[in-house]
C-alpha cells in the first residue's frame, strides 16, 4: 500500500506548519493559554482560510468531503505545534454528527458557518461516573407537546466554552438521540475550565430545558450508531494528533541529547542513552504506521462498523502504549528541568498523557477489540 501523501495534502500540511510556526510558537501558545477565552480567534479564522474547516464537511454543505486520510498531516501538525483550539472536536466529531444526522434545514442553517469559521460545535456525550461509554445514561430527554425537554449533565465537553451550538446526545426512552442545543438557553449551565493539557472545556448541567421539535437530529432513539461512527472517527484524527507531539518530543529531545554536555563530552555520546532515544524513535514510527491504518479505517465505506471499530480500537492500544513511552521518556532524558513550565517537552507530555485517555484509554480499547472479536 503507498502511504504517501497527495500533492494537495502535502501542500496544506506545508501550509500550516509554516503558518503554526510563526503564530504559533511557544511564547504565542503560552499567551493564548493565558488569555480569558483560551483560544485565538485569529488562529481559527486562519484554520478556515486554509479550508481546515471544511476539509470534512460534505460538498453540498460547503466543505469539500474530506476524510480522515486528508487531515493525517493536518493533524500531526497540530500535535506538533500543541494547538488549543478545537479543531477535532468540530470538523471530526459535532460537525460530522451534524451532516450524517441532520435534516437539510438544520445542516443549511449551521454547517456553512463552520465551514467558512463563524459557527463552532461541540458534542456533549460523557457522562459523570460512566467513563467512555457513548450510551447517555442519566442525561434524559422528555416528548412534549412543543418538542422536547431536556435533563442531565455531561462532563469534560471540550470547545463547550466557545461553541455556538452544543449537540447533545440523551435518552428519550427508545434509545439514543441527538439534540442541537443552544449553550445560551434558560436551565443550560456551563462550568468552564482548562484541561491539563491547556485545551479549554467545561461540566454542563441541563436543568428543564426546552427544546423545540427542530432539535432533534435525525430519528429519535437511533442516534447510537452515528455517535458511534463519529467518535470512531475522531479517534483516528486523535491518533494522527498524537504521532504529531510524539515527533515533536522526539526532536527536542534528540537535539537536547546534542547539546547538553556532561564530563566535557555531550549526553546523547553515552550508549545507554542512545538505546532510550531509539525506544522514542520506533515507538513513533509504529504510532505513525497505526495512526495511518486507522485513518484508513475509519474512510473505507466498505468495512461493517464491528470491523472499523476494531481497527480503531487497535489503533488506539498501540497509539496510547508508545504515547506513554515517549512521553516518560522524554521527561527522563532532559532531566527535572522537563517538568518545568518553560519547556514545551513538559505540555507535549500533558498532550499524550490526555490523547491516551481521550475516547478511551488502552484497557477500554482493548476490552472492545476483545469484545468484537
Amino acid at each position: 500500500m503507498n502511504f504517501e501523501l497527495t500533492d494537495e495534502q502535502q501542500q496544506l500540511a506545508d501550509s500550516l506548519r509554516k503558518y503554526l510556526g510563526n503564530a504559533y510558537d511557544f511564547e504565542k501558545r503560552k499567551a493564548i493559554l493565558n488569555s480569558p477565552s483560551g483560544v485565538n480567534e485569529k488562529v481559527w479564522a486562519t484554520f478556515a482560510e486554509l479550508g481546515l474547516t471544511a476539509m470534512t464537511l460534505p460538498e453540498a454543505d460547503g466543505g469539500f468531503g474530506g476524510g480522515a486520510v486528508d487531515l493525517m498531516a493536518v493533524m500531526q501538525a497540530c500535535g506538533e505545534a500543541l494547538v488549543v483550539e478545537p479543531l477535532l472536536d468540530n470538523i471530526g466529531l459535532a460537525g460530522r454528527l451534524l451532516a450524517k444526522a441532520g435534516n437539510e434545514a438544520q445542516r443549511s442553517a449551521w454547517l456553512p458557518g463552520l465551514a467558512d469559521g463563524s459557527v463552532q460545535l461541540a458534542f456533549a456525550s460523557s457522562e459523570p461516573g460512566h467513563r467512555y461509554d457513548l450510551t447517555p445514561q442519566t442525561t434524559t430527554a422528555t416528548s412534549t407537546a412543543d418538542g422536547w425537554l431536556l435533563n442531565g449533565e455531561k462532563i469534560v465537553v471540550i470547545g463547550a466554552p466557545t461553541a455556538t451550538r452544543l449537540i447533545v446526545s440523551a435518552n428519550n426512552g427508545n434509545g439514543t438521540s441527538l439534540f442541537l442545543v443552544d449553550p445560551q438557553a434558560a436551565g443550560v449551565t456551563l462550568k468552564a475550565y482548562r484541561t491539563v493539557d491547556g485545551i479549554r472545556a467545561a461540566d454542563i448541567h441541563f436543568s428543564h430545558v426546552k427544546l423545540g421539535a427542530d432539535a432533534l437530529l435525525g430519528t429519535a432513539g437511533e442516534a447510537l450508531p452515528l455517535v458511534e461512527e463519529a467518535v470512531d472517527f475522531a479517534t483516528a484524527l486523535l491518533c494522527a494528533e498524537a504521532v504529531g507531539a510524539m515527533q515533536f518530543a522526539c526532536d527536542a529531545t534528540l537535539e537536547y541529547l546534542k547539546t547538553r554536555k556532561q564530563f566535557g563530552v555531550a549526553i546523547g555520546s553515552f550508549q545507554a542513552l542512545q538505546h532510550r532515544m531509539v525506544d522514542m524513535v520506533v515507538a513513533t514510527e509504529e504510532a505513525r504506521s497505526m495512526a495511518i491504518l486507522a485513518a484508513a479505517k475509519a474512510d473505507d465505506a466498505s468495512l461493517t462498523p464491528t470491523e472499523r471499530a476494531r481497527a480503531i480500537s487497535a489503533a488506539k492500544v498501540k497509539i496510547a502504549e508508545a504515547a506513554k513511552l515517549v512521553r516518560e521518556e522524554s521527561v527522563q532524558l532532559h532531566g527535572g528541568m522537563g517538568m518545568t513550565e518553560e519547556l514545551k517537552v513538559s505540555h507535549t507530555f500533558r498532550r499524550l498523557t490526555m490523547a491516551s485517555q481521550r475516547f478511551g484509554d488502552a484497557d477500554h480499547h482493548l476490552e472492545r477489540y476483545a469484545a468484537l472479536a
